[in-house]
């Protein structure tokens, strides 16, 4: 696995804390969630590190109820993805799902591609429209935002995994992540990632997202058919759920 290029002398992105650090550090009982407040946080992210699969996806649907409910951002949202984010290196990310033979981290990278997506310009931009203020420093979701470079740092690595499956949610996710200002330098290269989900993928919500990227990129598009706007909720795979159902 190989790190995403670095522009010479340009600053590195944060690594995202240990797992451990904010599963302790976190005061998740004052945290809110879809329902109610996040004491039970610790307990569903713990199964992500279970050695059976139906364990661990059957956790990660249960955090997109949980931080994710109708596509929406809660405090809770930004440590559950710290914490997926720093699991993604951890043995148990490699296990493999039955009948799929898919690495459960390309689940976790779409996971988190999923939730990067329900706070992407694209979607904020509309609920501004709205909501006048929604970006207001401070606020739950530009907190999010903030953290963008972080979680970037922990999907670079994965963008030329020797599995297909993760090298397009790792690509994916790093085309959302990226339209943070401070990841600009990085696009050229993700440029070539959004080409390959184009030229490869057969998942329609993937494929539109790699080609809005290179569209607001200002890159040459007119080789491609234009994807038709989608519905207000459409992201990668929907709700965040398309890839933790049954069949395990």
């Amino acid at each position: 696995m190989n790190h995403s290029n670095l522009t010479a002398g340009a600053p590195r992105e944060p690594d995202v804390l240990p797992y451990q650090v904010v599963l302790a550090d976190t005061d998740w009982g004052s945290l809110q969630t879809a329902f109610g407040n996040g004491e039970c946080l610790p307990e569903v992210l713990a199964r992500l590190l279970e050695p059976d699969p139906k364990v661990q996806v059957t956790a990660l649907s249960e955090l997109s109820e949980l931080v994710g409910h109708q596509n929406t951002i809660y405090e809770a949202t930004a440590p559950v993805a710290m914490c997926v984010a720093s699991i993604l290196t951890h043995p148990a990310a490699m296990t493999l799902r039955p009948y799929r033979n898919v690495p459960i981290r390309a689940t976790l990278l779409n996971w988190l591609a999923s939730t990067a997506y329900d706070a992407s310009d694209e979607i904020v931009d509309r609920i501004e429209q709205y909501f006048p203020g929604f970006l207001t420093p401070g606020t739950i979701v530009a907190a999010f935002r903030d953290l963008r470079p972080m979680l970037y740092r922990a999907v670079a690595p994965f963008l030329q995994d020797s599995h297909e499956d993760v090298r397009e949610a790792a690509g994916l996710a790093a085309l959302i992540l990226a339209e943070h200002p401070a990841l600009a330098q990085h696009r050229d290269h993700l440029a070539v990632h959004a080409r390959r989900i184009l030229d490869t993928s057969s998942d329609a919500p993937n494929r539109r997202i790699a080609w809005k990227a290179l569209e607001s990129w200002g890159h040459d598009v007119t080789d491609i058919e234009p994807f038709q706007e989608e519905p207000w909720d459409c992201g990668p795979h929907g709700d965040g759920r398309g890839a933790l159902e049954p069949p395990f």
